[in-house]
This record gives structure tokens, C-alpha cells and sequence, in this order.
């Protein structure tokens, strides 16, 4: 099923660069680079690596909430406003009050409650008004159906939409203008993420106009390693921005080209993410356009660039939740189909090597928290397996019984009770010890992104065939792979996958 012990090729080298420095807004000063907080941290200090603690994710309730306070503010003096005989019809009541709710729908399927960093209210009159027509045209349909006598004519049905048109858009004004007062009391830091001059730019922009209320802490470089950037401090490696977001209490993070650019780029979105900062593409050469991204609003700006959100995928806690459920109801059922396997096991454990059937071991999971991990004993019972040392294939302190346990993926089938008990998915990133786990998050960028989902008994990797001696990085991106385009018919499809080849033999050992 899959491989825990086995050497690793590290492919990726790490490092921290020399001491921090403070902003400096002068363009003229020359580029520092830092491997800690660009401005003081706001809590005690931590210096330590945190390279499987579980993110600081920013609760964001309401962020579309003013906007939409707005809109339903709009539509309720609209259908206040309209002759009585139309809306004051015994079965008009429920629909008139549905129309708020239509018409969130109807500018949330328009993308008029997305972020944007310079809102106008009058640029989005085109859009508000062809919605505040379906939706006044359905509404007096319905009227219509409710009660035939009293239908709603032309001219009140044109009142309502231009009267909709008009008070949406200085509903909406009034809180754009709102939140740029806040953003020039309030500005929130901001990364800049991207390599040379276009990135240089677009925080000098960010500086230069407090109006966008993003404060320019840092640029995270994604360049070659003597590119200059103006006055910024770099932060230059992974672990170096990682730090600087947490200790300088980071919101937003501005990418100066599409994340899908290269591989380190695309592991910096997912630490933002995961940090609960809120994601642009600023693009300098107005040419990017981003693979299965939403569409933009192309009136949106940053001081005459281009700019977008960039959305990640939604997290769908329902389909997370029916993933825990499903995992506890095959376990169950895995465990009783497999007992007669397990006992057979046990004994052949006991006959073959002694006492100690059992072997124990603690395994970092879910936001890194650890938990003990079960498997049967595969090393004679003289033998210790260390937390810090690789079991390698044909490893003489290996039983025969335990070799054919570990070729079959039989030595697995305790870990069905750690899926029972919530420590570990069927289908995940696989778990490893502590002590590589911290190695291995300042080794490979991206590593310790493998920890936003629960740990598998398989996984994308390990169907793949990256088990064994095979890249600590290969393994690690088809894991975020797998978490970036998690389904429930992906994990059908691993299992499917790993039930096919469960007891076959693979020579290079399990």
C-alpha cells in the first residue's frame, strides 16, 4: 500500500539568509535582504521554526456582508416605492420578500461580492441594471401568476428597475467609499510576491497610494538570487516569508505573475492560504490570465495594472464531512472482513519473532498534530527502530515474516483502527516522524503543506509508485497535488486503485 521506511533523495537545498532590517520607503536605498520579520512583531517573538503547527487562519465572517446589507436595503425601498395595488396582494408578500435573496444570487453569479481593490459603484451600473431588470421581470411574472387582477404594467415595472439600478449603485458607493476610509485608518499588511523591477513596481504603487489600504511589509523574491528590487527588504526562502507573515500579522499577498509560473510560486500560494491571507495577481504586463480562474472584473486596478483576486477552491466542509463518515464506515467494514488476515498475521508475528506484535509509533497528522501510528512488527523483536534513522530495503534486521508483511502491505492493516479513530484518513498525504517531518519542511518548499488534510493509509503518491527510494519532492507535490484537487471520486479512485494492487509484491520492499 505504501512506504515509510525507506532512504530518500533529497533533492532541494535550504538555508536562511543573514539578519532582518526595517522598511524603508525611500527609492533610493539600496535592497536588504532579510531571513526574519521586516517591522517588529506585534507579540512575543518566536524564532523558533513552526513547521507543522497549525496556521493562523483569519476569520473572515461578513466580508461580503456591507455589500449585501446594501443590496437588500435597495430592493426593499424599491418594492416600498411601487404602487400598493401590485405589492400589496394577499400572496405578493412572499415574493416581494424573496427578491433580496434573488438578487444576492443573481450578483454573486456576476461577481459583484468579489474583493476588489478599487471598487467603483458607477463602473458596475451596466451590470447592476441588467440584474435589477431579470430580476423585476421574474418578480412581476410571479405577481402575475399570484394574482392575475392586479398585474404589474410597464411603467411600474420600468420605475422598479430603474429605481433598483440607481439605489444599488449608491447603496454600494456609500460602502466603497466606507471602506477606503477604513483602509487609509486601518492599512493591512501586505507581501509582494515576484521577481526583479515589476514586482519593485507594484509596491512602490502600494506605498505610493495608501488609498488601496495595503501597507507594503516585505517582497518575497522569486528570482534569481541577485536580483534587485529597490528599497524592499527580500525575503528569499521559504521558511524566511512563512516567518514574516506570521510575525507581521500579513493579510494580503500581491503576485506579480501567475502563481502556476514555477513551482516555488505555487507553494507560496498555498502558504498564504493557509495562512488566511487574501491573494491578488497585480500583473505589470497587463498579459497574464490565470488557468481555471475566475474571470476578473476588468475595470478592477492597481494604479493602472491589471488586477484580480486570486480564489482558491473552496474548502466544501459537507464533502469533508462525508469523507470522515465514508473513511469510518469502510474502516469498520475492513476491519471485520480483515480480521481473519490480521489474526493470521498476529500469529505469524508471534510464532516468527517473539512478543510484541504490535509495533507503535508517533506520526505527525492533521495541522501537525501527532498521534501514534500502528503497524504489525516487521524487525525481529532485538531489533529498535529508531525515530530518526530510514529502514531501507533488505534491511538484515528484518524478519522473513516481517519482509513478506511489508511486500504485501500487510504490516498496514492496523492502521484501519487509526482511521476508526479520527487519527488518519483512507486516502491522504502519507504520515511521517517528527523528526523528518522538520527536516523535511526545510528542505523541500511545500513540504509541510502535505498537513491541511488528514494523513492516508494511501495516497495519490504511493498509486503513483513513489514509494520506496524514490524523490521526498516527488512525493510532496502529487501530495498538495492531490489536496488542491481533492474529491470524493478521487478518493473512490485511490482505493480503487490501491485494492488492485494490495497483495502484490513489490521488490524494492514496502
Amino acid at each position: 500500500m505504501t512506504m515509510d521506511s525507506a532512504p530518500a533523495r533529497h533533492t532541494g537545498p535550504g538555508g536562511t539568509g543573514p539578519g532582518g532590517s526595517a522598511f524603508a520607503p525611500a527609492p533610493h536605498r539600496a535592497t536588504r535582504r532579510s531571513a526574519t520579520a521586516i517591522h517588529p512583531p506585534r507579540g512575543p517573538r518566536t524564532d523558533h521554526v513552526r513547521s507543522v503547527l497549525r496556521p493562523r487562519r483569519v476569520r473572515r465572517r461578513g466580508r461580503a456582508l456591507p455589500w449585501l446589507t446594501a443590496d437588500a436595503l435597495a430592493t426593499v425601498l424599491t418594492a416600498a416605492a411601487l404602487p400598493g395595488h401590485a405589492t400589496a396582494a394577499p400572496g405578493a408578500l412572499p415574493v416581494v420578500a424573496a427578491l433580496p435573496l434573488v438578487l444576492a444570487v443573481l450578483h454573486g453569479r456576476a461577481g459583484l461580492y468579489r474583493p476588489r481593490l478599487a471598487p467603483s459603484a458607477l463602473l458596475e451600473l451596466p451590470a447592476v441594471a441588467g440584474r435589477s431588470a431579470v430580476l423585476w421581470c421574474v418578480a412581476a411574472a410571479v405577481l402575475a401568476a399570484v394574482d392575475p387582477g392586479r398585474p404589474l404594467g410597464w411603467s411600474a415595472l420600468l420605475t422598479a428597475v430603474c429605481l433598483q439600478a440607481v439605489l444599488v449603485c449608491a447603496g454600494r458607493g456609500l460602502v466603497n467609499q466606507l471602506h477606503r476610509r477604513a483602509g487609509l485608518r486601518r492599512p493591512a499588511s501586505a507581501l509582494v510576491v515576484g521577481p526583479g523591477a515589476g514586482a519593485g513596481a507594484v509596491a512602490a504603487a502600494l506605498h505610493g497610494r495608501p488609498e488601496y489600504g495595503l501597507r507594503p511589509v516585505g517582497l518575497a523574491d522569486t528570482g534569481p538570487a541577485d536580483a534587485d528590487s529597490g528599497a524592499l527588504p527580500l525575503l528569499t526562502t521559504h521558511e524566511d516569508i512563512r516567518r514574516a507573515v506570521i510575525q507581521n500579522s500579513v493579510r494580503h499577498a500581491v503576485f506579480t505573475r501567475p502563481p502556476e509560473a514555477d513551482e516555488r510560486t505555487a507553494s507560496l500560494v498555498r502558504l498564504f492560504h493557509d495562512h488566511g491571507c487574501r491573494l491578488w495577481l497585480a500583473d505589470p504586463a497587463g498579459t497574464a490570465r490565470m488557468t481555471g480562474m475566475r474571470t476578473p472584473n476588468p475595470a478592477d486596478h492597481l494604479w493602472g495594472y491589471a488586477v484580480q483576486p486570486l480564489l482558491p477552491r473552496p474548502a466544501r466542509p459537507v464533502e469533508r464531512s462525508a469523507k470522515r463518515v465514508i473513511d469510518s464506515a469502510l474502516a469498520l467494514l475492513a476491519l471485520l472482513a480483515a480480521a481473519p488476515v490480521m489474526g493470521l498475521c498476529a500469529l505469524a508475528v508471534r510464532l516468527g519473532d517473539g512478543p510484541g506484535v504490535i509495533f507503535r509509533q508517533e506520526r505527525v497528522g492533521l495541522y501537525g498534530r501527532p498521534f501514534t501510528l500502528l503497524k504489525f512488527r516487521t524487525l525481529r523483536a532485538d531489533a529498535h527502530e529508531s525515530a530518526t534513522r530510514w529502514t531501507v530495503a533488505g534491511d538484515r534486521r528484518m524478519s522473513p515474516v516481517g519482509s513478506f508483511l511489508r511486500k504485501s502491505s500487510l504490516d498496514e492493516l492496523p492502521q484501519l483502527w487509526n482511521v476508526v479513530r479520527g487519527d488518519m484518513s483512507l486516502v491522504g498525504p502519507r504520515p511521517e516522524r517528527p523528526f523528518f517531518v522538520a527536516k523535511f519542511s526545510t528542505v523541500h518548499p511545500g513540504y509541510e503543506a502535505r498537513h491541511r488534510m488528514p494523513v492516508g493509509i494511501t495516497g495519490l503518491a504511493q498509486v503513483n509508485g513513489l514509494r520506496g527510494d524514490t524523490s521526498i519532492e516527488d512525493r510532496a507535490r502529487f501530495d498538495n497535488h492531490y489536496i488542491d484537487t481533492w474529491s470524493l471520486w478521487q478518493d473512490l479512485w485511490i482505493l480503487a486503485r490501491t485494492a488492485s494492487s494490495f497483495f502484490r509484491f513489490r521488490l524494492g520492499g514496502s
